[in-house]
């Protein structure tokens, strides 16, 4: 079925007042875009501060408006028409529904990751050759292997995940435990401040063949949480951290007691700029940076203990 999306350009204050009316003129289905919300979202979640680019925050400067969708029939277009009446001009569009339920997943295609895997959407087919498949469900958790840290961390722990015992902290989407147990790691503890992040990873190990005898996640903050720190433990051969800047630097410390002896500590998620203060952190912890990555004004460090 097809349906009319309508644009409003909206002054905030007029948000709450002009959906009202157009509720009843026979509209529904908002969807309010400001530059209030964006910048609300932002203060509220810094860990993904350094994730959001100027071409992002331009697209929501003095941003203000309604969209709203409505059938493509004799209905909608009466409502369309009360509509444009009432406000003027408005922005129209016309989609189809299927248009919103898949046509997002043709953004995502396999992609080859250092030289042993090749991450793979679960509906896709996987590509002939010799790569390693790890199977993905892109979902709302940040994790898909296309950003350039997550491939820096999958090509570097290809060196040492065979045999090892894993813990990802700030797991997202498993991606990194996933990609360490496909290759060969033993078992994996995953943990991230987003509680929908272990029903995400269980389902994204579920399309690899991994149950939870080889892989548990943990919704919690690892920096406050003591307790959580004093659970998980130690003796960890790899470690793996793919955050950001301003969570990296106060985890730096807890990071050594969490690793085995010959341990290695993988952390990327350092936007150009910050590298410097990173390393910093990590030397006065007590690591020892053994490769420096970049790739597209993203950093990555591989470290041990000093």
């Amino acid at each position: 079925m097809r349906y009319i999306e309508v644009t409003v350009d909206t002054p905030e204050n007029e948000i709450d007042l002009r959906c009202e009316q157009m509720a009843e003129m026979g509209a529904g289905g908002f969807v309010i875009e400001n530059e209030a919300d964006f910048q609300n979202f932002l203060e509220n979640n810094h860990q993904y501060w350094d994730y959001v680019d100027k071409e992002l925050e331009d697209k929501f400067s003095g941003l203000s408006r309604i969209k709203c969708y409505l059938t493509d029939d004799e209905a909608g277009t009466n409502t369309l028409r009360l509509i444009q009446a009432a406000y003027g001009k408005v922005q129209v569009a016309y989609v189809e529904d299927s248009d919103w339920e898949n046509n997002w997943r043709a953004f995502y295609k396999p992609i080859e990751a250092g030289q042993r895997l090749v991450v793979v959407p679960e509906w896709e087919e996987i590509p002939e050759g010799s790569r390693v498949p790890l199977r993905l469900d892109p979902g709302l958790i940040f994790g898909t292997g296309s950003h350039a840290t997550t491939r820096m961390c999958l090509a570097e722990l290809e060196n040492y995940a065979a045999g090892s015992r894993v813990l990802d902290l700030g797991c997202g989407s498993g991606i990194l435990g996933i990609g360490a147990l496909v290759l060969g790691a033993v078992s994996c503890l995953g943990c991230d401040i987003d509680p929908k992040a272990p029903d995400v990873v269980f389902s994204n190990a579920a399309l690899n063949g991994i149950g939870p005898d080889r892989l548990q996640a943990r919704a919690g903050d690892i920096i406050s949480d003591g307790g959580l720190r004093a659970e998980f433990g130690g003796g960890y051969d790899l470690v793996l951290a793919n955050i950001v800047s301003d969570v990296i630097i106060p985890l730096s410390p807890f990071v050594p007691g969490f690793m085995a002896p010959g341990g290695v500590f993988i952390t990327s998620g350092i936007i150009e700029g910050r590298q410097d203060e990173v390393r910093a952190a990590m030397e006065a912890a007590g690591l020892k940076i053994t490769k420096h990555c970049c790739r597209e004004e993203w950093h990555c460090f591989t470290a041990v203990l000093a």
